[in-house]
């Protein structure tokens, strides 16, 4: 029902910034919680941040609280992550994510992904 588009990954030097969209299709972007993940090569993917259906609650893995923040625009259907001061080991694919509950949304378990868009910071 619901389809994710991220877009906004690239290269940037540490230090730099990204803004990372997730474009959602249909009707009902407004009632879903939703949430960003990361995968590095040969690694689990981790949480990053999520936002609740309202956009009233935010929540940050603590490797990126006050570094990234979580938005999302209604009218356009999009959630955005805007990422600062970016290091090396941000590097990963991002990946957002609809349909998850507040108690559960760091645990990876949504209804809904994305296909994943890159990011690579370089030193």
């Amino acid at each position: 029902q619901v389809q994710l588009v991220e877009s906004g990954g690239g290269l940037v030097q540490a230090g730099g910034s990204l803004r990372l969209s997730c474009a959602a299709s249909g009707h009902t972007f407004s009632s879903y919680n939703m949430g960003w993940f990361r995968q590095a090569p040969g690694k689990e993917r981790d949480f990053v941040s999520a936002i609740s259906s309202s956009g009233s609650i935010t929540d940050y893995a603590d490797s990126v609280k006050g570094r990234f923040t979580i938005s999302r625009d209604y009218a356009r259907n999009t959630l955005y992550l805007h990422m600062n001061s970016l290091n090396p080991e941000d590097t990963a694919v991002y990946y957002c994510a609809a349909g998850s509950s507040i108690g559960t949304w760091r645990r990876g378990v949504y209804r809904y992904w994305g296909q994943g868009t890159q990011v690579t910071v370089s030193s």
